[in-house]
């Protein structure tokens, strides 16, 4: 499954605040957070099994996440949905990103999936089935699980934005304490839906909150190797500020050499 609620637009010096959590099988194994070679310079987690990502951030201040979708039927995806999100993440810039998801997904063949693009200049969500659509995402909270996106039907989205909303997140120190909280509720009653998903051979496996600003120095990455509400956040943030800054230097490079 997965959920993921996005934050956008709404707080000046932070227009893209993310609160993920990742559902998977306990015996498919990951790596946690780091910078991967090549560019754009991308900080994220590796599938093993898979060899892509479920969540990362480029150099260019770029977020890519996807969640599972249900689908009615399987759809045989030729390819891991991994690596698609990973192929995302070498694009420049969220409009780049979304032309790169569209034409991929118009020759090769996926599962379904639920893909959440944004950047400081435009966001995006894909839910791709046997056809794909574009959202636009709005200024405010966006979230989506294994349905459409803001979904009201779907419960687990609908206690996230509850929860998400009961006090005012206008700033990125309150979005991400709160968001840490909210995204670390323990399971309740069986059926009921919860934040942590805990079942016996699958469930929640990490979880992500991340602050990209206009600086570079300000962004947030933290990332709890396991449940929140059994593991710690750890601090990824200076990996996170690393390739910021060279993406700000390259940028800047370049522009005077034009």
């Amino acid at each position: 499954m997965c959920l993921l609620a996005l934050q956008y637009q709404l707080v000046p010096e932070s227009p893209v605040l993310v609160a993920a959590n990742r559902e998977e099988y306990f015996d498919r194994p990951s790596l946690a957070p780091s910078i991967q070679s090549g560019k754009p310079r991308v900080l994220c987690g590796i599938d093993q099994r898979g060899g892509g990502t479920w969540l990362g951030v480029n150099q260019n201040g770029m977020f890519v996440g996807i969640c599972n979708r249900a689908t009615v039927t399987p759809l045989f995806g030729q390819r891991s949905r991994g690596l698609l999100c990973l192929d995302l993440l070498r694009c420049g810039s969220s409009r780049k990103a979304l032309e790169k998801v569209q034409s991929e997904l118009s020759k090769t063949r996926y599962e379904g999936c639920n893909i959440m693009i944004a950047d400081a200049n435009a966001g995006f969500a894909i839910h791709s089935e046997e056809e794909h659509e574009v959202v636009e995402l709005v200024e405010g909270l966006n979230i989506i699980g294994s349905r459409n996106l803001n979904d009201p039907t779907d419960e687990r989205v609908a206690m996230a934005r509850r929860l998400l909303t009961l006090q005012t997140l206008d700033s990125p120190v309150k979005f991400l304490a709160v968001a840490s909280k909210v995204f670390a509720r323990t399971p309740t009653l069986p059926g009921r839906p919860s934040m942590v998903v805990r079942g016996n051979d699958y469930g929640t496996v990490s979880s992500t909150l991340l602050s990209l600003g206009v600086k570079p120095r300000d962004a947030i990455y933290q990332f709890s190797t396991g449940a929140p509400d059994q593991a710690k956040y750890e601090d990824y943030s200076p990996l996170l500020r690393d390739i910021l800054s060279r993406g700000l230097r390259e940028a800047r490079t370049k522009a005077q050499r034009a």
